[in-house]
């Protein structure tokens, strides 16, 4: 494959590849063909549900399946995810049930859909309901090996995917696991968490900064519950300050999840990069992230501006 894919078509590839299990059974609410759960639909009819614009009743049939025994993904939209909120909190996620929901085109990256399809609070809502995994990779791979691997959780998961594009960082043999960060570049000046598109925008920035003499570190938090400690732990310890990057409002994502960590456990200075308290617009995926803040250089001027802090104190 080319160096570049999007991550719905690794949520595609890997409902196929987990087909031989008979007990997955895959759902969808009219927009298979965007969230890539069509492959799925193609060689498996009778596996499929096509629950129509009705994203509430496709949560409780996850529900209802999941409860019988068989593996149910579901996929919509992230923003639709959203209007089914009260579904997963009371039919899926208090009783714990393995139903794994797949958001497809979250995040202002979406572009010209604007701003009321562009999800920029999905990861915040689903993290915090209890018993729900929290997912949002950054490319085709990680997203095929992320999806697998909820065959193996015991409980509800939510994986954002997007539509459009993006490098590939991974390569196969990559070792990728829920709940476990990948630190991609290695570094003792800053460390720079992020998820999603923002990865490759993290590296891009770790260049910039290198040219500098500015060695920075770049976390792919993948999972943002639970949230790997250890490897906050390691970029406190080898940075003493951090950015967090994220296509998503700054409220309750990426970026507060790491700031209620360190400010119980390890304080260090801390700069966010998101979507302020703001909605998004249409334009082009590129376009979107310079209006929102979201490129490399805004992450070089938070890489910036943290270390500038950490000499401060």
């Amino acid at each position: 494959m080319s160096d570049m894919a999007a991550t719905r078509d690794g949520y595609g590839q890997a409902l196929l590849e987990m087909a031989g299990d008979e007990k997955v059974v895959v759902l969808e609410a009219d927009l298979g063909k965007s969230t890539k759960s069509v492959l799925f639909r193609k060689e498996h009819p009778e596996r499929t549900i096509s629950c129509g614009i009705g994203e509430q009743n496709m949560m409780l049939i996850g529900a209802g399946l999941a409860s019988s025994g068989y593996k149910p993904f579901a996929s919509t939209f992230a923003i639709f995810t959203e209007r089914a909120f009260e579904q997963v909190r009371n039919g899926i996620a208090r009783p714990n049930l393995a139903v794994h929901i797949c958001g497809s085109h979250g995040g202002t990256h979406t572009g010209t859909d604007g701003s009321s399809a562009q999800s920029i609070e999905d990861l915040a809502i689903y993290r915090t309901l209890p018993n729900m995994t929290v997912m949002h990779p950054s490319d085709y791979l990680s997203a095929l090996s992320l999806t697998k691997q909820c065959l193996g959780l015991s409980g509800p998961s939510y994986m954002r995917t997007a539509r459009n594009k993006t490098i590939k960082l991974y390569s196969d043999e990559t070792e990728i696991t829920i709940g476990k960060a990948n630190i991609l570049r290695q570094g003792g000046a800053v460390a720079i968490i992020a998820c999603g598109v923002l990865v490759g925008e993290s590296l891009d920035a770790a260049e910039a900064l290198a040219t500098e003499g500015i060695e920075a570190m770049v976390v792919d938090m993948h999972t943002l519950k639970p949230l790997d400690n250890d490897a906050i732990n390691q970029a406190v310890g080898s940075c003493g300050c951090l950015v967090t990057a994220e296509d998503h409002s700054v409220i309750g994502g990426l970026g507060g999840a790491v700031a209620e960590y360190i400010c119980a456990n390890q304080p260090v200075p801390l700069e966010m990069v998101g979507v302020k308290d703001r909605f998004g617009e249409s334009a082009q995926s590129d376009e979107m992230l310079e209006m929102m803040g979201l490129t490399s250089k805004h992450i070089v001027a938070a890489a910036r501006r943290a270390i500038q802090r950490k000499g401060n104190n």
